[in-house]
């Protein structure tokens, strides 16, 4: 019985300060509206690995379906702005300022997505889901060349603004 106090004591802690869950344990959306409108950008970043043969492919613009980065730098500009409509309890934003970047490397594709907004909450999600999305993008336009492609370390670099305060990644090694 004890273990199963100390459990509950926990749990209810941790739900304290998940802002998303209610006092029931149910998923909310949070209230806003008497938050400060402040600037508020965050990078986020994102790895697309592939074969040296898919990569030369790329390089050379010569996929079966055209230029990858290109296409991945504009598929990541309309999800950023799509967030809220893909996750259910982000706000609906209204971005500034949406850049995606898309370089090659020996190993790959490094994506990297910065976003900024002047609203009441952050733009986390939509720079990563604008990452997440371009990544996709790359996989889709050359998995014809190479099906063992790997998306990896998606990830927030830095943010500015808000409650919360800045955040910058320490061990940012792309």
């Amino acid at each position: 019985m004890q273990q199963t106090s100390e459990k509950w004591n926990s749990l209810e802690l941790r739900m304290k300060e998940l802002s998303h869950v209610d006092e029931h344990g149910r998923v909310r959306m949070v209230d806003t509206s008497v938050k400060t409108m402040t600037f508020r950008r965050a990078v986020a970043s994102a790895r697309v690995l592939m074969s040296a043969d898919t990569l030369a492919a790329l390089e050379s613009r010569r996929t079966p379906k055209g230029d990858p980065l290109e296409a991945a730098r504009l598929a990541g500009i309309m999800a950023a702005k799509k967030t809220a409509e893909l996750i259910p309890l982000c706000h609906p934003l209204p971005l500034t300022h949406i850049e995606v970047r898309a370089n090659v490397n020996e190993n790959g594709v490094h994506l990297e997505a910065e976003v900024a907004t002047n609203a009441q909450t952050g733009v986390e999600m939509e720079a990563l889901t604008a990452v997440s999305i371009a990544a996709l993008t790359v996989y889709d336009m050359c998995k014809a060349l190479d099906k063992g492609i790997r998306i990896t370390e998606v990830r927030l670099e830095s943010k500015t603004g808000g409650k919360s305060g800045d955040y910058q990644r320490e061990d940012s090694d792309f």
